[in-house]
């Protein structure tokens, strides 16, 4: 199925019933009284996180969404069938927005999380509540509220511990099916990658993380070049970013430097604080050069970004180098949630 990361939807909850204004008809009991139940409350819509939903694509074709309406009240003090809730299953990782205004209602992280968006009016009250020493027969009562009305525009962002940042045809794709049952497609050309992909890297038992392929970048990505850069806020939620980079490019084609280059720039372009965020960087496709050519495109493309933060030299088709790579990764998400724990108990 086409990855599809945004949705518009339109939810309406159900109105209150209205209450009734009745009176008490029995043999042998004159002036029985009011006995006008209240309506029934309208039904709510809640968005509902779901673990095995991975994208919006549902909302393509059903946009909205409308709960029940409360029942009017009625006499014997009988009160109105309250209208039945609605659920919207939507994938983990939604960010709900207000479409007319841009503000965020709530973000759906974990599955059957409950986030209402529509609430629903309240049963109004019948003729029986407004009875009293001074005024026994009231002919009065209140209509139901009426319900929420809401435009929305879903965001969905994948959830991820690592993303894979880099140039069209870096890699990407084949590291992710080298280290993970997740096959995206994978060819000669750039651009294979056309929306984000998931993968469960397994190290060991009981110790695993998720990996994200986003599209590639290019110069001018921020300007709509190539797919732009509307895919990077899928690396939003990531704690490492692993930044390949092809050192075996084909002659005349590209130079690892300024494709390294033209990265960062595309990544502090989109936002400051993904590049800040902790990133490695990785050398593939060392399967193609010789030791020496290795280190000599490793000292070069260090010495001209000036880095001094972890780097690897893998090569995503042969496998080599990867379960270190991922190894360290492993080890160092179980360092960064440890570090999370002790914050939030110390809090």
């Amino acid at each position: 199925m086409k990855f599809v990361d945004e949705a518009t939807l339109f939810v309406i909850a159900g109105n209150g019933g209205s209450g009734c204004v009745s009176f008490r008809r029995e043999k042998y009991v004159p002036r029985g009284g009011p006995d006008g139940g209240d309506g029934g409350d309208g039904g709510s819509v809640f968005l509902v996180g779901r673990g095995g939903l991975s994208t919006l694509a549902d909302f393509r074709v059903t946009r909205k969404f409308k709960a029940g309406n409360g029942e009017q009240g009625a006499g014997r003090n009988r009160t109105g069938k309250s209208g039945d809730d609605l659920t919207v299953d939507v994938p983990c990782g939604t960010h709900v927005y207000e479409r007319d205004t841009g503000e965020l209602i709530g973000d759906i992280t974990v599955d059957q999380q409950r986030l209402l968006v529509a609430a629903g009016g309240h049963g109004g009250k019948g003729n029986t509540r407004f009875k009293s020493s001074t005024n026994r027969a009231p002919r009065r009562s209140t209509p139901g509220t009426p319900c929420e009305r809401r435009s929305l525009r879903l965001e969905l962002t994948v959830l991820a511990d690592t993303g894979l940042l880099g140039m069209p045809n870096a890699g990407k794709s084949t590291l992710i099916r080298a280290v993970s049952a997740a096959r995206p497609k994978v060819a000669d050309y750039p651009f294979t990658t056309l929306y984000p992909n998931l993968g469960v890297v397994a190290v060991e038992a009981y110790r695993s993380f998720v990996m994200a392929d986003v599209p590639g970048l290019i110069g001018g990505a921020a300007e709509g070049a190539g797919l732009g850069t509307r895919f990077l806020k899928h690396l939003d939620r990531t704690r490492v970013l692993l930044h390949l980079v092809d050192i075996a490019p084909a002659p005349g084609t590209s130079d690892p430097v300024d494709d390294a280059r033209a990265i960062l720039a595309e990544l502090e372009h989109f936002s400051s604080e993904l590049a800040q965020r902790e990133r490695w960087l990785v050398l593939n496709k060392i399967d193609l050069l010789s030791e020496a050519e290795v280190a000599a495109a490793e000292q070069r493309l260090t010495a001209a970004l000036a880095w001094s933060g972890p780097l690897y030299r893998i090569s995503a088709l042969t496998g080599e180098g990867t379960a270190r790579l991922t190894g360290d990764v492993m080890n160092r998400i179980e360092e960064l949630d440890a570090a999370a724990a002790s914050a939030d108990q110390s809090a």
